[in-house]
């Protein structure tokens, strides 16, 4: 008997190998593989052949799943250590891609070999990119022999990578909507909070609450946001987001998805409130410290002159929008996509957007067909 595999544990399998890969991508980082299998992958990727580089991922699930299964026998027909990689692909790997917004087959990968192939040297001479099935049988000889669920998971995460990289490179329209409720827009942060962003969407998100603030009530604010990855330090700038008006600092926040200890209080105090004598800093957070120490310190600040204050930064937005009525609210939305739909903002936040947009624009009765678990 061919082996059976268990299509809901692929799906979890590849969800897993793309979530690291996304946290690599962001972090601008790439995850390690062997030297000898770098070259391989290279060559698949600038193929032609979109089926090449989905036979190697399904190939590499399926080996995750089951070390019995031999990565050469795509048909059931094929023998006991036989798979069905068509049944994989139609169900797990080409629907994931899709998903995700990556370019790929709109078909089955096998749609391109013969039936019953082997993926051996048997079938190269009828295929037109006989380079790229090269580097595939390479890849694959190396997956083969691989027991390792670490090394596997390994592999799989590298190759999500460069589907990744891939999605990096194609353009990723973005969902718009035009109108958001006050409920819709508390579902809306906390998904986006929610998603892996390397700290970009709370940066965003805070950003848009600024501006909305300053354009429902037309004050003179100009608000500024560093880079990500850019240290305090090298940009001069008080924090994450600075406000000032006339060129005078009016207040500064830093957004944090880490829990604020004591140090990091003291550190931001020394380093960015007290050189720049900002008055009004805000630390916004997932979770408020509990600390009595953090609390009394930030009191001993205050009788220097400077308010500290540590806010959830989701019940603060959605406060602020509740307060700025409709038009606000409106002000928010426009700006947060202006900055997702930026240039620079990466890929995965684009497909992230998406997916949150589809689940608070799904009727009662609908299942949002991009939502995911980035």
């Amino acid at each position: 008997m061919p082996i059976t595999l268990d299509y809901d544990a692929a799906c979890q399998v590849l969800e897993e190998a793309f979530r690291r890969a996304e946290e690599y991508l962001l972090a601008d980082r790439e995850p390690k593989a062997p030297r000898a299998f770098r070259p391989n992958i290279e060559s698949l990727f600038v193929s032609s052949v979109q089926a090449y580089r989905e036979v190697l991922l399904g190939c590499l699930v399926a080996r995750s799943l089951d070390r019995e299964l031999d990565v050469h026998l795509p048909y059931t027909s094929q023998g006991e250590c036989a798979f069905s990689g068509r049944s994989l692909d139609e169900r797990v790997v080409n629907p994931l891609l899709h998903e995700k917004r990556i370019p790929s087959t709109r078909g089955p990968y096998l749609s391109v070999f013969r039936r019953s192939v082997r993926f051996d040297n048997t079938v190269r001479d009828g295929l037109r990119d006989k380079a790229g099935y090269d580097a595939l049988l390479k890849a694959l000889d190396k997956v083969q022999p691989c027991s390792s669920e670490n090394k596997l998971r390994g592999l799989l995460a590298y190759v999500a990578f460069a589907f990744l990289r891939l999605r990096e490179s194609a353009s990723v329209p973005l969902s718009r909507v035009r109108m958001v409720s006050l409920e819709q827009c508390d579902t809306l942060i906390g998904l986006l909070i929610g998603k892996p962003s390397g700290g970009r969407f709370p940066v965003m998100l805070a950003m848009a609450a600024f501006a909305a603030i300053r354009d429902r009530f037309g004050l003179d604010w100009e608000i500024e946001a560093q880079g990500i990855n850019v240290a305090d330090s090298a940009s001069g700038a008080g924090g994450d987001i600075t406000i000032s008006s006339q060129g005078e600092v009016l207040m500064a926040a830093e957004v944090t998805e880490r829990a604020v200890g004591r140090s990091r209080v003291l550190a931001t105090f020394n380093t960015k409130i007290a050189p720049s004598n900002i008055e009004d800093y805000l630390f916004l957070v997932k979770e408020k410290p509990s600390n009595a120490g953090i609390l009394e310190q930030a009191r001993q600040y205050f009788a220097q002159g400077h308010d500290v204050n540590f806010l959830k930064i989701k019940n603060w937005i959605v406060g602020t929008l509740a307060s700025l009525g409709r038009q606000g609210r409106q002000a928010f939305l426009t700006n947060l996509i202006g900055q997702v739909d930026d240039q620079e903002t990466p890929r995965a936040l684009k497909v992230a957007w998406n997916e949150c947009v589809a689940v608070i624009t799904a009727g009662p009765n609908e299942q949002p067909q991009n939502q995911g678990t980035n």
